[in-house]
């Protein structure tokens, strides 16, 4: 037998298969080409949503309402008279009745917008000023003024806005235009009575107004 010969026809068809115009040779091509063409594919969507889920979180977050801390002096100057009736909602986040009747408290400063000024206080923890206080408010679309009370003597606080008040939430008073106590309620109000106190009070502050004109 002739080993030469046979070597050297071995080699010739392993030169052949590995040749750019085998068959394999170009199947081992394409499968590469689909490999490299996938992976930049997923690299660049990668990418792209590293470069917006940032910007998608941001807006997010900077959506939300603002919550301003006061302490009881900034209490106080809350309450100062300024010519339009006022209605204060104090409430928490962790309090269930303060979450059923927000609803309602809203609705209250929108068909009231510009006729009384509505503000809520929250007692929740401070380190939620940022966190569950101004998403709740958003959820329940709030526009009114926001604030977070923080004090080192709650019951000093609680005596700046009501004698009435033990300090059970939520807690809901309404001042009319000369910073007089015109209603409280300790616990959930009740829509119709406030409402009823808020329409008395435009009463008789729209017959100030008409008689102070003709005197």
């Amino acid at each position: 037998m002739n080993t030469k010969k046979i070597y050297s026809d071995e080699r010739k068809q392993r030169n052949n298969f590995l040749s750019p115009r085998s068959p394999f040779f170009s199947l081992v091509i394409s499968v590469f080409c689909l490999s490299l063409f996938f992976l930049f594919a997923c690299q660049s969507q990668t990418q792209t949503s590293n470069k917006t889920t940032p910007a998608a979180k941001t807006e997010t977050v900077s959506n939300l309402p603002k919550v301003t801390q006061i302490d009881a002096p900034g209490l106080k100057n809350l309450l100062k008279p300024n010519g339009r009736p006022l209605l204060i909602n104090f409430w928490a986040t962790w309090c269930g009745p303060c979450r059923e009747e927000f609803p309602d408290l809203v609705k209250i400063g929108t068909d009231y917008k510009g006729k009384i000024d509505l503000i809520t206080v929250s007692l929740d923890e401070l380190s939620e000023i940022n966190g569950d206080v101004p998403k709740f408010l958003a959820q329940m679309k709030s526009e009114s003024p926001a604030y977070l009370l923080k004090t080192p003597d709650e019951g000093a606080a609680i005596g700046v806005v009501s004698k009435d008040w033990q300090g059970g939430l939520p807690f809901t008073i309404l001042f009319n235009a000369q910073g007089e106590t015109i209603y409280s309620k300790q616990g959930k109000f009740k829509t119709d009575v406030l409402v009823a106190a808020i329409e008395k009070i435009l009463t008789v502050q729209s017959q100030r107004s008409s008689e102070t004109k003709y005197q």
